[in-house]
């Protein structure tokens, strides 16, 4: 469903913490906002890992995504690859972290997203969507 008044049918996103407004963010271009996903804290043995072995996270999910880059020929929108509610794989150190009360967002383009999570409806099986054993 397309916002009225803006470009692409993109709207800002409102980010709220305890009830309270704190900004909205429209990503522009072919930019997108991700929530990052925290990955297991704790090895498959048992071992809880502190926050200094922890790697940086590489997983979120699509919050709000922008119209599109303009095709350099015609200047049309060239339409996202991803859209909001997707969960995605990104380049380990891609993107300007935004700290929004407690939460961290990150602001990707669409570049540095590597792959798109496909959930399988298993109990916590996921594989990359398109991909083929």
């Amino acid at each position: 469903m397309a916002a009225v008044g803006y470009p692409g049918g993109a709207s800002p996103k409102a980010f709220a913490h305890r009830g309270r407004l704190l900004m909205k963010l429209q990503p522009l271009g072919d930019r997108l906002i991700v929530e990052v996903v925290e990955e297991e804290q704790e090895t498959v043995s048992g071992i809880v890992l502190p926050d200094t072995a922890k790697e940086k996270p590489q997983r979120g999910r699509v919050l709000a995504v922008g119209p599109g880059a303009r095709s350099q020929e015609t200047g049309e929108r060239i339409q996202m690859d991803v859209e909001e509610g997707d969960e995605v794989v990104f380049s380990k150190y891609g993107g300007t972290e935004i700290r929004i009360g407690t939460d961290d967002v990150l602001i990707l383009r669409e570049s540095d997203v590597l792959a798109k999570v496909a959930h399988t409806g298993g109990k916590g099986k996921r594989k990359l969507a398109g991909a083929t054993a």
